[in-house]
């Protein structure tokens, strides 16, 4: 079953959206019904929320709180970041079935208590094509490296009519890796204006129709695909990044195996220590545990 998960950054539940989700007892009927399917997250208004969707992600179990026996852990995969917050009604119309059966200055009252509640198969489909709206927009392919066939045959799968296989086709989308590398780099190499986080150029000034983003966290390893796990780089410079030859401190200071980088790269790309271009919005720069992990990777390979 899909569902709405509804969470904030001040929520006092311990949710890593693109790990987990913590839950009272009362949702626990309703989450187990989600258990291998999808869910989208939204952000209440409350704490300077937006009131709109931002992501995607599949349930893949549950486990109860080892500390806190009326909670209970919902185990997360596949989180996908929507290009932009979709809001929670466009032209006054909800996108929650549930939410437009009622009148409207009842909305309020319903949501009470109800930060778990499901969420149709159309509806489901509904949010993420408009969660996804620019990645698979025609306009966008050549720059996001994605073939003009995939984005209508994406589009046609997200906007299927009615019990025309609709689940499996949206699901073909979501689980496409071509699409879900153009959305993170697209998020990524926005947060960065396009350009390389070492070299500071503008990478579509310099002969390359494409920008380039790397996952920090492998997602071969489990990385996800959020912009915090993600860095602009150019093509030089991001296969000595993918290689371990280069890595980042917490500071944001370059880190490269000097013994293993010819010296012409630190002359002409950058220096050993030098600080990195990282965005202007602190929550879109790398997290920590995520360049823990490629640090870990870089020290053992280069015997650091």
């Amino acid at each position: 079953m899909k569902a709405v998960f509804d969470t904030k950054p001040t929520s006092v539940y311990d949710d890593e959206v693109t790990r987990h989700y913590q839950f009272p007892r009362r949702y626990l009927e309703t989450v187990q019904r989600c258990v291998g399917d999808r869910i989208v997250f939204r952000r209440p208004r409350a704490d300077g929320g937006n009131l709109a969707y931002f992501a995607c992600a599949l349930v893949s179990a549950l486990e109860p709180d080892p500390d806190n026996p009326s909670m209970t852990f919902a185990h997360l995969g596949d989180f996908m970041q929507f290009d932009h917050p979709v809001p929670w009604t466009i032209q006054g119309r909800y996108w929650e079935e549930e939410l437009r059966n009622i009148p409207q200055q009842q909305v309020g009252v319903n949501l009470r208590g109800r930060s778990v509640r499901a969420l149709s198969e159309d509806d489901f489909a509904a949010i993420v094509a408009a969660g996804l709206s620019e990645t698979l927009a025609a306009e966008n392919a050549e720059r996001l490296n994605l073939s003009l066939a995939t984005v209508a045959q994406a589009n046609a799968d997200l906007h299927a009519p009615h019990g025309q296989d609709r689940e499996r086709r949206v699901e073909r989308v979501l689980t496409n890796r071509t699409i879900r590398d153009a959305s993170f780099r697209r998020l990524v190499c926005g947060a960065y204006e396009g350009r390389c986080a070492v070299t500071r150029l503008r990478m579509l000034d310099v002969g390359s129709n494409v920008e380039a983003a790397a996952h920090i966290w492998a997602v071969s390893d489990g990385g996800p695909d959020v912009i915090q796990n993600g860095i602009a780089l150019s093509a030089t410079v991001h296969w000595l990044f993918d290689r371990h030859l280069i890595t980042i401190g917490d500071d944001y200071r370059l880190i490269i195996a000097l013994a293993k980088v010819p010296t012409e790269f630190q002359a002409v790309y950058a220096e050993h220590g030098r600080m990195l271009h990282i965005p202007a919005n602190a929550a879109d720069r790398p997290h920590p545990s995520f360049l823990q992990k490629h640090r870990a990777v870089f020290f053992a390979k280069n015997g650091l």
